[in-house]
């Protein structure tokens, strides 16, 4: 938890907290998920509050498992690259997002349902008719991070679309850009051709909807949010860090005794030579991307991480 940047590790642990609250007051007969969970918006228990709240409401153990599992392995990475305001921002909104496509999912289905019963009853009429069946459209309740954590997931699939990484159960690596359209895929797929599985697909899909737009805004508008392309921000306080440490080291061992100082001109000339070599890693990320980088440049980026 201690390399866990801000905003993620918060998210995390509010989530987390959450469920175990629901979990301990369903003893005690109150049901967060129906308090806090998303409404039908024409259903009488609907709040406009609970477009943030449902986003950090769960159904079970698994669905706040691997909703988790997927913030905090991308989470990290994107949250690195973008500042904690800008993740954050970015989070809540697409979260927003998937709520109102799931709200827009949730009318269709109401009209045609109710069309299918009474062909004369038009859009104008649903209000009156959703007064009726009130109790039964307040059973209407999405809950769950999916929404944001799938934004977040087209984001990293965004930020380094030809870095490599492994999804079970493929055997062997893919680009994270086609990690991104296998997940959507699916979802797509599972929208169509599954029915009443409980499982709001329209609002992950949602959600990488609106972080694609808020994405592809920020490029063409640098000033106003995205900065620099392909992580270079990220690799840069790599770079930072890396000098600190040195600065710090040299600082150290320049309080030692006379006897030791020939054996400080061999560690800080080592020191400067692996500086050189992580500057020349960092110019070569910018100018051609990771990907460009060879298995040995990339090992030596991912030690002085790690030291780091």
């Amino acid at each position: 938890m201690r390399n866990i940047p801000v905003m993620t590790k918060n998210l995390l642990i509010i989530n987390v907290l959450a469920f175990i609250c629901m979990l301990a007051l369903t003893t005690m007969g109150i049901d967060l998920n129906d308090i806090f969970g998303l409404h039908f918006f024409l259903a009488p228990d609907f709040q406009v509050y609970q477009l943030i709240t449902y986003m950090f409401m769960h159904g079970g153990w698994m669905h706040l498992f691997f909703n988790m599992f997927a913030l905090w392995m991308f989470g990290v990475v994107v949250e690195n690259v973008w500042g904690p305001r800008k993740f954050l921002f970015y989070y809540i909104s697409c979260g927003v997002g998937a709520g109102l496509f799931q709200e827009l999912a949730q009318l269709v289905s109401f009209y045609m349902t109710v069309n299918g019963q009474d062909p004369t009853i038009g859009i104008s009429e649903l209000g009156a008719v959703a007064t009726q069946l009130g109790a039964a459209l307040n059973t209407w309740t999405t809950v769950g991070a999916s929404g944001a954590v799938y934004a977040i997931l087209l984001a990293f699939g965004m930020i380094f679309p030809e870095e490599r990484i492994f999804i079970f159960p493929l055997p062997v690596p893919i680009k994270a850009k086609w990690f991104v359209v296998f997940y959507a895929g699916i979802e797509v797929f599972s929208l169509l051709g599954t029915a009443n599985d409980n499982v709001a697909h329209l609002a992950h899909l949602g959600g990488m909807v609106f972080g694609f737009f808020m994405i592809r805004y920020w490029r063409n508008h640098p000033t106003q949010g995205y900065g620099r392309s392909q992580g270079a921000q990220f690799f840069d306080s790599l770079r930072n860090r890396w000098e600190q440490r040195s600065h710090r080291q040299t600082d150290t061992r320049g309080t030692e005794a006379p006897q030791d100082r020939q054996s400080d001109w061999d560690y800080n000339a080592r020191k400067h030579a692996e500086q050189e070599e992580i500057d020349r890693i960092l110019d070569k990320i910018r100018r051609s991307g990771y990907d460009s980088l060879t298995a040995e440049e990339k090992r030596r980026l991912f030690e002085n991480s790690n030291r780091n």
